[in-house]
């Protein structure tokens, strides 16, 4: 022990003086009142509270950066769960929609949802979750409740693909609601138009389109789009209509397979072109 302490007392002597000289020094200034005596204290202890105050400022300000580091991330936490919720309530809304569809409907319905999209200027397609084991054929409709998507031109066991309305390889036969006259629609690459339309036809903006029951690919009706006007509008005997679709195509989730092909020797006939696209 004895050793221990003349060892540290060898190591820190220095030290330990200077300490012990600081305290007696402080102890006699302490006790000194005169007024040259009592000014220094008054700048030592003035200039010890600021440092203290800088130091406790600098130790406040890292507590309060790592307060404000940890609410940050509570708020983002927080963000993402409500944007969890909201993206959840907007999906349930949908498909309560799309349900509301499905039992008031009365034609078999195939629930899907689409999984890939490819939008190019002049070919538009979608992938669906189902296939060949959902009883899905090509030539079937593909729509929402908010109207017609597209029709299912290729099928695998599990999968298929649907040309949307803006694909310029898809033409369906359209009429005007309003007035009952028939047209054939297409995507020019830019916008929908009815072609070829008589400027003897009374269709009007605003008309509401929907699919005819001349068509063998959809064979009754269902909603399409809403007339825009006319375009192209030449010296001949014809006009192009503008047709601006009811579904977001960028937007489309969630969709219904129709399960309703026309006539298989009428598919046999006009699907060919469908098919050679495969």
């Amino acid at each position: 022990m004895l050793r221990l302490l003349n060892s540290f007392w060898y190591n820190f002597k220095e030290y330990i003086i200077l300490t012990v000289l600081v305290i007696i020094s402080l102890f006699v200034i302490s006790q000194n009142h005169s007024p040259a005596v009592q000014k220094v204290r008054a700048i030592a202890f003035g200039t010890f509270a600021t440092v203290t105050s800088v130091v406790s400022d600098i130790v406040n300000v890292k507590s309060l950066r790592k307060e404000n580091e940890q609410l940050r991330e509570t708020n983002a936490k927080l963000m993402l769960q409500l944007s969890k919720l909201r993206e959840a309530a907007l999906l349930n809304d949908e498909l309560k929609e799309m349900l509301a569809l499905k039992d008031t409907s009365g034609f078999p319905l195939v629930s899907a949802s689409v999984v890939s999209k490819s939008f190019s200027r002049v070919q538009g397609t979608i992938t669906l979750n189902v296939g060949r084991s959902d009883s899905v054929k090509v030539g079937m409709p593909v729509l929402t409740d908010k109207g017609l998507v597209g029709i299912i031109y290729s099928v695998s066991g599990n999968y298929s693909i649907a040309r949307t309305l803006q694909n310029v390889d898809l033409k369906i036969t359209v009429k005007d609601e309003r007035t009952r006259e028939n047209g054939l629609m297409k995507w020019n690459g830019e916008q929908l138009v009815i072609i070829n339309v008589p400027k003897t036809y009374q269709i009007k903006k605003g008309d509401r389109i929907v699919t005819s029951e001349l068509s063998s690919l959809v064979p009754f009706p269902i909603p399409v789009g809403i007339a825009a006007g006319s375009i192209n509008v030449e010296t001949g005997i014809f006009n192009e209509i503008q047709v601006i679709p009811f579904v977001d195509f960028a937007k489309v989730e969630n969709v219904f397979v129709l399960k309703a092909v026309a006539s298989k020797e009428i598919n046999e006939l006009e699907l060919n072109f469908l098919k050679k696209f495969q």
